[in-house]
C-alpha cells in the first residue's frame, strides 16, 4: 500500500471534511451554529478557558457527525441489503450525535447565561412561577419516561407501540395540566373527553393494548401532578 506523504494526508483530511460538509445537512447546521457561538463568545469577552471549552464542545459535535457519516457509508458498503444489525449500528451512531448535541446545548447554556450575568438560581425561580415552563418540563419528562420504559421493556419503538402508550400519556398529561390551571368543571370534562378519544384511537388502531393505554394515562396524570406539586410548593 502506498504510504501517503504529509501533504497528501492533510489533503485527504480536508477533502473528507469538505465532503461531509457538502453532503450532510446536519453537518452544515452544526458547523454554522458552532461558528456563530464562537464569534458570539468572542464578542462577549469569554475568557480563554471558556473559549477552549466552547471550541472543544463544538469539535465534539462535529466529530460525532463525521463519525456517524463514516459508519453509515461503511455499513452500506458492507451490506447492500437490509439487515437488522445494520440498522442498529446506524441508530447507535445517530444516538451518539444526538447525545453530543444535547451536551453542547447544556455547555453553551451555562457559558452564555453566566456571561450575561444571569444566575441559574434566578432562572429556576422564574421556571417555578411560569406555567408555560412547567408544562414544557412535564411533557419532556413524560417523553423520556415513555421512551425509557419501552427500551427497558423491549416492546415497540420509542414513538410507536409498546408499553406505555406515549400518545395517551401526553394526552392525559395535557388534560391534567389544564385541569390544574383552570379548575372549571366543564373545561376539565371536555379535555379529558379529548384525552379519552386519543387513547381509544390507539386501541382501535391496534397500535396499543388496553393495558398499555391505561398505563400511559397513569404516567401522564401522575407525572403531571407530581411535578406541579414539586415546583409549585
Amino acid at each position: 500500500m502506498h504510504q501517503q506523504s504529509l501533504v497528501e494526508s492533510f489533503n485527504a483530511a480536508i477533502e473528507g471534511f469538505v465532503y461531509v460538509f457538502k453532503s450532510q445537512r446536519n453537518m452544515r447546521l452544526h458547523f454554522l451554529m458552532g461558528l456563530f457561538a464562537v464569534l458570539l463568545g468572542i464578542l462577549l469577552n469569554f475568557t480563554h478557558i471558556e473559549i477552549i471549552a466552547l471550541c472543544l464542545t463544538i469539535a465534539f459535535v462535529l466529530f460525532a457527525e463525521m463519525f456517524n457519516t463514516a459508519i453509515e457509508y461503511t455499513v452500506d458498503l458492507v451490506s447492500q441489503e437490509y439487515h437488522p444489525l445494520a440498522r442498529i449500528v446506524k441508530d447507535i451512531c445517530a444516538g451518539a450525535v444526538l447525545l453530543s448535541a444535547m451536551i453542547a446545548i447544556v455547555v453553551g447554556y451555562i457559558l452564555f447565561v453566566s456571561r450575561a450575568g444571569i444566575r441559574i438560581e434566578d432562572n429556576i425561580i422564574k421556571i417555578r412561577e411560569s406555567s408555560w415552563h412547567i408544562t414544557f418540563i412535564i411533557l419532556i419528562l413524560i417523553l423520556v419516561i415513555v421512551v425509557l420504559s419501552k427500551l427497558f421493556l423491549n416492546k415497540g419503538t420509542p414513538f410507536r407501540g409498546g408499553m406505555p402508550s406515549g400518545h395517551s400519556a401526553v394526552a392525559f398529561s395535557i388534560g391534567t395540566v389544564i385541569s390544574l390551571l383552570y379548575p372549571n368543571s366543564l373545561v376539565i370534562f371536555l379535555v379529558f373527553i379529548l384525552a379519552f378519544l386519543v387513547a381509544r384511537s390507539r386501541v382501535s388502531s391496534q397500535i396499543h393494548s388496553l393495558m398499555e393505554v391505561f398505563m400511559g394515562a397513569m404516567v401522564g396524570i401522575l407525572t403531571t401532578v407530581f411535578i406541579f406539586q414539586l415546583l409549585r410548593r
